[in-house]
Formats: structure tokens, C-alpha cells, sequence
């Protein structure tokens, strides 16, 4: 079939007619940002280990192209990860509800993950900064052992009529996946239903905490410098409040 300028702007109208109309219903459209043309996909360690792995397979490479496209375009809603599931609203010929199936990371696999990297990090923001040694990146993105899921642990669920096992729609929520990482790479070790404090073994358990409580969003966070990159090129800048100045207590005795 052949579409025309004029039919695909109708169609994009017509889909944000239907946003608009949910919308006003109480439903929510959280667009996920994506940089556009030629840049990047992705800026960090944790962005481009899970795209990597994604193009790795084969049996994906054929679908995956379009659904990049598809993602920046700003076609791709709502994204959340949680623990085992991925889901997202796509924007095609029509609104799809897509969702993704993954299997937790069996716990023997976690274990052997933990025990061999033990030692090599040192704080809960170096992990998630991707400032790894070359031994905990090869083990954590290891295809067969590592963090990242293989392909039979994955099941697609799509309402598009696309009867492929992974239809454009998808394709485009896992890349969203990619994206997502970049700013809360944490939600990586929360999709595969693990604690990213346990690698953390030689530190102490106050300094875990500490840094497990305040690293459940780098959103307020100096990303320039937490993640080594710039932000006015390749990610867009989040807004936070600046921190409030602590009040320290006077040291005299009244």
C-alpha cells in the first residue's frame, strides 16, 4: 500500500485527536523523549549494553530497524518497567497497548554473578554510572550468563493485528527500554527482579543504604557529572529543584 505525506499527517491528527479525547477521559500520555536523526540512541553504559544486546540476536534483526524509527518519532507512551513486565502505549495506525513478558534472573545465575564481581565496585552511584571495571562489564553482559535477557526469556503481547512474534510495536518499547536506562539504570536490575545493593558486597551495609535510598531516581541528580557526558548533546536535561541548604547545629551549650 502506498501512503502519502497527506495520509500519514491525517493519521498522526487523527491519533492525537484520540490522545486528546483519553486524555480529557483522566487517562495520562507520558511521551518518552528519544533524540531524533542521527544521534545516539542512547549516552550511557547501561542504555547501549541493553540495545547491544538486543542486536545481538538474530532472530530480531529484522524488526528491529523499525521500531527504532518508531520510538523517535515520540510514537511510544507511558513506558514503566517493572518487576518481570514492561508496557507501553504505541502510536501506529492506531493506539496499541503493548506489553512485554520477562523472566526474573534465575537466582544461581544472580549468585554466580555476585560472587565473581565481588570487590569490583565501590559505590551504589559508580554501578549505576556504568564506572565498571573491564572483568564486572564482560560478566554483567556476558549473552549466556550475564544481567540481560536472552530471547526465550522474552514473550511478547501486542493488540496490533501484526500476528509476528515481535511486531514493530514492540520492537519500539524495547528500544524505549534502552532510552529509559540512560537517566534510571536501576529499573534495569528491578525488571530482572534483583537487589543491585548485593554487588556492592565490600562496602557497608550504612553506605548501601544510603546510596540505595537516594539512587532510586538520578533524575535530580548532576548527570553531566555523575555519567561522564553532555547533556546539551545527547540527553535531555531534567528539571529538579536545587537542594536546601542544611542547617548545622550550633556547637554551644546554651
Amino acid at each position: 500500500m502506498w501512503w502519502s505525506y497527506e495520509d500519514v499527517q491525517e493519521q498522526k491528527e487523527r491519533l492525537q485527536r484520540e490522545i486528546a479525547k483519553r486524555t480529557k477521559r483522566g487517562e495520562t500520555f507520558e511521551p518518552l523523549a528519544a533524540p531524533a536523526g542521527q544521534k545516539k540512541l542512547c549516552a550511557t553504559f547501561w542504555g547501549q549494553a541493553w540495545c547491544r544486546n538486543l542486536e545481538s540476536y538474530q532472530v530480531y534483526e529484522s524488526r528491529l530497524p523499525r521500531g527504532r524509527s518508531y520510538l523517535r518519532q515520540g510514537n511510544v507512551y507511558n513506558l514503566e518497567i517493572e518487576a518481570g513486565k514492561l508496557s507501553a502505549v504505541v502510536a501506529g495506525s492506531e493506539l496499541y497497548e503493548t506489553g512485554i513478558h520477562i523472566q526474573p534472573l534465575p537466582k544461581k545465575q544472580w549468585q554466580t554473578i555476585v560472587e565473581q564481581g565481588s570487590g569490583q565496585v565501590g559505590s551504589m552511584l559508580d554501578l549505576l554510572a556504568g564506572k565498571l571495571g573491564d572483568g564486572l562489564m564482560r560478566l554483567l553482559t556476558d549473552p549466556q550468563d550475564g544481567l540481560f535477557p536472552k530471547p526465550k526469556e522474552i514473550r511478547f503481547d501486542c493488540s496490533c493485528p501484526d500476528h509476528a512474534d515481535m511486531c514493530k510495536h514492540v520492537s519500539a518499547v524495547l528500544y524505549g527500554v534502552g532510552v529509559l536506562l540512560d537517566t534510571r539504570p536501576e529499573l534495569l536490575f528491578t525488571l530482572r527482579g534483583v537487589d543491585q545493593a548485593e554487588l556492592l558486597s565490600n562496602a557497608s551495609s550504612a553506605t548501601i543504604t544510603d546510596l540505595s535510598a537516594g539512587a532510586g531516581d538520578l533524575a535530580g541528580a548532576d548527570l553531566s557529572a555523575i555519567f561522564g557526558i553532555d547533556l546539551a548533546v545527547d540527553v535531555q536535561p531534567v528539571d529538579g529543584e536545587p537542594a536546601k541548604p542544611v542547617k548545622k547545629r550550633s556547637s554551644k551549650k546554651p
